[in-house]
């Protein structure tokens, strides 16, 4: 059947009315894990009919499943049964029942489907009739080559994003990343990759440019469990085949890929975070140790240490970590910019998350600088973006291509030049005292929406710099009580 344009639109509106009292994180694993049952089931069915058409009696033959990359759906799980008992008190049973028989046969998808069907809070009356929307082929040829499926799963994704952006990085920022580094060929890697979003892309990006998609190995981390499975069941709709470890896992204290040394690195750290495991003898910290209490710096000396001998890096931060004055911050920051390590620092505008209105950076490092390890590009893209809603901001087409041609006429020296208020080619010798890297201190902006910019980005710098003189005081006032213990003792 043809698929109309806005089918992901009509979904989700109808899929939200039957939502009720559900939590939105239960709701989206109800919804998500739906799309992605019937996506296998269909797919199977396709094959399933040709194979009868065959007439050779192999249609119960995994091996030719697999070699079509399709998952092999045994009986009880596939979509035809479901459907007969959505109507039934026992639909929600049938389904965590089909969720397991699904990961029996497919050992890549053990331990990531949904299995909470079942659960007497979810009604099943609107459970069926959720059942009953998905009535369209998702694994057809046809819904293939016009990604109906991809296009579903990323617009719920965007859409539970509004209340749990944290695991979902905005699409236009995903493509300017990749269209930044351009992963045409080889391991691309992510140390907290949520949803999967930045590996999603890189295929895209491959195949545009009449690449192979099976040019890139992906390999992943994320740290939240469901968020893990969500990863996994993203990336199998898309075939694409990818070692995210062998469950969620804490990058700093538990790194799945010790060994590995990748070629692109695409990241979205959390921003700021403040509690996280921290050992002063990691390897990882080569640039200088890190402040215990906010993990940017942690995260760029990890990415820095997982690049192959020409790798190349991009990833997002939230502003404090160009312009951090913690004196370990200015520190590493000097480290890796004597280094010539820092290739561009891209400033970019507020209300791009769907959860956080503050403005973020993106940081490109690169072990590719022969020609230019003396120079920084600064891209200062504050003002760019259009409210696609009253609260968030998305990129136009032409601004990515702007950066990104901008950014690789710079590497390439092919015609680039300075444009006033936008970017600027800097020597490091000619960076502030504090190495800052803000683009707004050297692209030429206009005062005033400097001095704006800056309360903005340095207050966030100031509260995680006063948790980190906290933690410092306690330690402090600890071994000082110690002291006096001590003196009283002695006496």
């Amino acid at each position: 059947m043809s698929v109309a344009l806005n089918i992901e639109k009509d979904l989700w509106a109808m899929a939200d009315k039957l939502r009720g009292n559900i939590q939105p994180s239960d709701y989206k694993d109800i919804v998500l894990g739906l799309i992605f049952l019937k996506y296998i089931s269909d797919s199977f069915e396709e094959r399933y009919q040709e194979l009868v058409k065959e007439g050779e009696g192999y249609e119960e033959d995994r091996d030719f499943y697999e070699e079509k990359c399709i998952f092999f759906v045994p009986k009880t799980a596939r979509w035809s049964v479901i459907k007969e008992k959505a109507r039934t008190p026992q639909i929600g049973q049938a389904i965590d029942n089909a969720m397991i028989e699904i990961e029996k046969e497919n050992d890549s998808l053990k331990g990531v489907l949904p299995k909470n069907y079942a659960n007497p809070s979810i009604d099943k009356v609107k459970l069926g009739e959720l059942i009953d929307l998905f009535s369209f082929n998702l694994g057809s040829k046809e819904s293939k080559a016009q990604d109906v499926l991809g296009r579903v799963y990323e617009y719920f994704l965007g859409k539970f994003g509004s209340s749990e952006g944290e695991f979902y990085t905005p699409p236009s920022l995903v493509k300017l990343l990749v269209g930044m580094i351009q992963p045409f060929k080889g391991k691309v890697y992510d140390p907290c990759c949520g949803s999967g979003g930045m590996f999603v892309q890189s295929q895209k990006f491959v195949e545009e440019h009449q690449g192979k998609k099976d040019a890139i190995h992906v390999y992943g981390q994320e740290y939240n469990a469901k968020t893990w499975q969500l990863c996994k069941m993203n990336l199998a709709i898309r075939g694409i085949d990818a070692d995210l470890g062998p469950r969620d896992g804490d990058t700093f204290s538990n790194d799945l890929h010790k060994t590995l040394r990748a070629d692109f690195i695409l990241a979205n750290p959390p921003f700021n975070i403040s509690d996280y495991a921290l050992n002063p003898e990691d390897p990882r910290w080569r640039y200088g140790v890190p402040p215990k209490g906010n993990a940017n710096y942690a995260w760029i000396e990890h990415i820095i240490s997982k690049l192959s001998i020409n790798g190349v890096a991009g990833f997002v931060l939230a502003n404090g970590s160009v312009t951090s004055s913690l004196k370990e911050d200015i520190s590493i920051r000097k480290n890796i910019i004597e280094a010539g390590l820092v290739d561009c620092i891209v400033a970019m505008p507020s209300n791009l998350f769907y959860n956080v209105a503050i403005p973020v950076c993106l940081w490109f490092i690169s072990k590719q600088r022969i020609n230019r390890k003396d120079k920084i590009l600064f891209i200062d893209a504050r003002n760019m973006g259009y409210m696609e809603t009253r609260i968030h901001k998305e990129l136009k087409n032409e601004e990515i291509n702007l950066i990104c041609e901008t950014y690789h006429s710079w590497q390439k020296n092919l015609g680039y030049k300075d444009i006033l208020g936008f970017c600027k080619s800097l020597n490091i010798n000619e960076l502030s005292k504090d190495a800052s890297l803000a683009p707004g201190h050297y692209v030429g902006t206009n005062k005033s929406s400097v001095i704006d910019t800056d309360f903005n980005e340095n207050i966030e710098t100031l509260c995680a710099e006063l948790l980190h003189l906290l933690d410092e005081s306690k330690a402090l006032e600890s071994k000082i009580k110690n002291n006096l213990k001590s003196l009283i003792l002695n006496s």
